[in-house]
Formats: structure tokens, sequence, C-alpha cells
């Protein structure tokens, strides 16, 4: 079970590394600061989807009242995305140099989201910078 999901986050790795230039273009890259600030502006809606594997979450646990992608790469949009396109949506998964989360992000796009980011710190930034998490 370790070498299949060892072996699945460096596909990821790599088909992020290769396919990275063009999600830059498409969604904002945020950090921890921002995320933060976002999450505690009044008036604004944010969701933030944890794109991370089951392994990840029960290790690092996620971002407190962040929801759960079923897969980063297969998730049905229509069914765990919010209905109005309009919604700012945040995406992370582990880390910086994980991609899970830009390939989740560019899936909201590809469904028409207009306010789509990446918190490229991912979970481990998150917990890093002293914020709380959550377990899943």
């Amino acid at each position: 079970m370790k070498i299949k999901n060892t072996l699945r986050n460096l596909i990821v790795l790599i088909v992020g590394l290769i396919s990275f230039s063009g999600f830059a273009d498409a969604f904002r890259m945020i950090h921890v600061e921002d995320l933060n600030k976002m999450m505690k502006a009044k008036g604004t809606q944010v969701v933030v989807f944890d794109a991370n594997s089951t392994e990840t979450r029960k290790t690092d646990g996620i971002i407190p009242g962040a929801k759960l992608l079923s897969s980063f790469d297969e998730y049905n949009t229509a069914k765990e995305l919010p209905a109005n396109k309009s919604t700012s949506l945040v995406f992370y998964c582990a880390n910086t140099r994980c991609t899970a989360s830009h390939t989740a992000a560019k899936r909201a796009m590809d469904a028409g989201f207009k306010d789509v980011s990446v918190m490229s710190d991912g979970i481990q930034g998150w917990k890093k910078s002293g914020q709380m998490t959550a377990q899943p």
C-alpha cells in the first residue's frame, strides 16, 4: 500500500512538473498568510479543498473546515464543488513540492470557476506557520 501511494505521488509530481507552467496562468498562487486573511474576511465566501491522500490527511491533518476531495484528479466537479461558480475556491495539498492541488484547481477552472487559488505551502506549511489543524 505504501509503495502504491509513493508511486502515485511520484507520478503526480512528474506530471505536475511537466505541465506546471500551464497551470500558473490559470489560477492564483497564494500562501498561508493570504488564506488566513481570506478565511477571516467578513462578507467573503471562500471554500477550501484538501487534495491530499488519505495517508497525508492522517499524518498531517487538514485545515479546519476544508472539504475533502474524493480524488485530486478525478473528483466529480458537479457534486463536490459549490453550485455557485463565482465562489472563491482554494485548493491545497501536502507542501510546495506537491502538485495535486494544481491539478484539482485546473479541474475547477475547466468546470467554469473563475476565482480559483492554490495555497502552495500545503498542509505542512500551514502547520509550520503555527496554524491549527483538524482530523479528517
